[in-house]
């Protein structure tokens, strides 16, 4: 394939949670919009492929990144090898930073390209990573921070409602991760991620704590996130699964977790760590060390896709996140939304939708 053109496209969708949320936890401020950055590249024949690029509050670094940097590596060049083409624009950026924007850029082009193999080989990318074993995907509504008892507990609600039997938290607050049991009943997965509030010891007191709740997996209890001994030393005194590798941004990162023994369960996110090249390394390398691939995917572009894709071929205990967001809009439209608790792996070649284009004019950002 030959790259015709980049192009980022950003996506403010508005949203509701039924409550007021603590959504400035992640960058600062509140959120009034599910934001998405879209990459779209189209070949010199004339196919477009998908891709995604994180994300919210970062968008106009990466975007930069992306228009600046990484679209005049792109254009006019011939790609004979995604993971080759990937590689050798990661070794001429890496000077910039091995994660962060430039990664998140990269993602979204790495992505993109592996929808437009798809179509021309007329493959689902489920079956170029391998044979598709799952075509319904056992899906946890991922819920934000509320902060509040009662919030959690009708959120929970909606969710149980809804049919997930998988949720996951991000309360930091004993009472409200408590309040979410008592609704959720003991025959629903409880998953806590905490965003790196605590110290070691203070992360290992909680987890002590916490078993009553019985969580499925503690997800990022320690600052800074890339201590992974401290992170060993949680998963060994602390009695519950940990989870971690949303953050790290390179398959010897992955490495470094699995072998320091940090994780039960490891969450490389398709848009912040590489791709799918990166995801499928993850995943091959996680085998090796016998820890749970589950993906990040807090979004619901191509990269909740590709976080399908992956899962679908690759997972024996396959399992994927659903923002569980009260969206005006989707980006698919009704095509990619959960069902009792599990999303339908898409038809067709590459990743087996494209945006809606009537939901690009009517939500793309000016």
């Amino acid at each position: 394939m030959k790259i015709k053109s980049l192009e980022t496209i950003e996506l403010r969708i508005p949203y509701s949670v039924g409550a007021e949320a603590q959504t400035s936890t992640w960058g600062g401020k509140d959120w009034s919009t599910a934001d998405a950055l879209l990459v779209r590249i189209e070949t010199t024949e004339g196919v477009v492929g998908w891709g995604e690029a994180f994300g919210y509050t970062i968008i106009p670094g990466t975007k930069a990144v992306l228009e600046s940097m990484i679209r005049p590596l792109c254009e006019g060049q011939t790609v004979e090898d995604i993971k080759t083409f990937m590689d050798d624009l990661q070794k001429k950026l890496h000077i910039f930073g091995r994660g962060g924007p430039v990664i998140y850029g990269l993602s979204g082009v790495d992505i993109a390209l592996w929808d437009i193999l798809g179509k021309t080989t007329k493959t689902s990318i489920s079956d170029m990573l391998g044979e598709s074993k799952q075509q319904q995907i056992p899906t946890y509504a991922s819920l934000v921070r509320f902060g509040d008892p009662s919030a959690v507990r009708e959120s929970v609600k909606k969710c149980v409602d809804q049919g997930f039997r998988h949720i996951k938290l991000h309360e930091i607050d004993y009472e409200c991760i408590v309040a979410a049991r008592d609704v959720a009943g003991d025959d629903i997965a409880i998953m806590l991620d905490v965003n790196c509030p605590w110290s070691e010891d203070q992360a290992i007191e909680m987890a002590k704590k916490l078993q009553s709740v019985n969580p499925s997996w503690l997800e990022e209890p320690v600052w800074p996130p890339e201590d992974h001994q401290a992170l060993a030393r949680i998963k060994t005194k602390g009695g519950i699964p940990v989870a971690a590798g949303e953050n790290a941004a390179t398959l010897t990162q992955y490495r470094t977790l699995f072998e320091s023994n940090s994780v039960d369960i490891v969450q490389p996110s398709p848009i912040k760590t590489g791709g799918i090249s990166t995801l499928k390394e993850v995943f091959a390398l996680a085998d090796q060390f016998s820890v749970r691939v589950v993906p990040h995917s807090f979004y619901e572009g191509p990269g909740l896709l590709a976080a399908i894709h992956a899962v679908a071929s690759m997972s024996s205990d396959p399992l994927v996140e659903w923002r569980f967001f009260d969206c005006e809009a989707h980006v698919y439209g009704d095509d990619i939304v959960p069902s009792n608790g599990y999303l339908r792996l898409p038809e067709g070649p590459g990743l087996g939708r494209d945006p809606l284009e009537e939901i690009i004019a009517r939500y793309k950002a000016e």
